[in-house]
């Protein structure tokens, strides 16, 4: 994943406190989490995605 599409999906996260991860889109938050950026929630029905500290650190530096 290029850095741009890190910094825009990081920005929808944070913007949007958590954000559910829709189809098609596991791949990208799964990159995140394995650089650790984000934290999904995989114990409900619908997972969804939290920043991480490291995450809004990447972010700032980026902004």
């Amino acid at each position: 994943m290029e850095t741009q599409e890190k910094i825009d999906l990081l920005r929808i996260i944070n913007e949007q406190v958590s954000s559910s991860i829709l189809g098609g889109e596991e791949a990208d938050y799964t990159a995140l989490e394995n650089e650790g950026y984000i934290k999904i929630d995989r114990s409900s029905v619908q997972w969804w995605a939290v920043i991480t500290p490291l995450g809004r650190a990447f972010l700032e530096g980026n902004w």
